[in-house]
């Protein structure tokens, strides 16, 4: 009986030690620079009714609609104003060319899945097949099962980039 309990103990310890070396690393890569990054500085905040256009594609930040864009999941293009207003709140968008692969759609699906400040939608107008942005920045992506898109998300959603980390992701509108 005592070597079962030993040998329990010595398993579970391996197993919470493994899984506390993981999230170490994973906050260790969020906190190094990332690899294509680009950043984009004197961005304006205004709340606007108008259309607005960006310079980047989707927009990374500037002027926005007065509502925000509820993180989630989407399978249409939500409105850029509204979800530029998310990026001011802390949020990571995730955007991809409609015509990628379903099984890479799945992929970034479940990347953006259960985390409360990312939004996953397709975007027709962008030229990479996938992106990632924050408010100010963005990184451009040639596939779905990029290991730097899970970092971007730990590194910027909520992060003290946003002009207005914690505010809501939610009560907006849905696209």
């Amino acid at each position: 009986m005592g070597l079962l309990l030993t040998a329990i103990i010595t398993i579970v310890a391996i197993t919470v030690v493994g899984s506390l070396q993981e999230r170490n690393q994973a906050a260790d890569a969020a906190r190094k620079p990332i690899e294509g990054v680009q950043t984009f500085t004197g961005l304006s905040r205004n709340h606007v009714q108008t259309a607005v256009e960006y310079p980047q594609e989707p927009g990374v930040g500037g002027d926005h609609a007065p509502i925000w864009t509820n993180c989630g999941i989407y399978t249409t293009p939500v409105n850029e104003q509204s979800a530029v207003h998310s990026l001011e709140h802390g949020a990571v968008w995730l955007t991809y060319k409609p015509d990628l692969a379903a099984a890479d759609i799945a992929t970034l699906t479940s990347l953006a899945r259960d985390k409360p400040y990312v939004l996953l939608s397709p975007d027709a107008n962008q030229t990479a097949p996938v992106k990632a942005t924050a408010w100010g920045t963005q990184l451009e992506l040639t596939a779905a099962n990029d290991a730097r898109i899970p970092v971007f998300i730990r590194a910027y959603a909520q992060s003290k980039n946003a002009p207005e980390p914690g505010a809501a992701c939610t009560g907006g509108t849905n696209g």
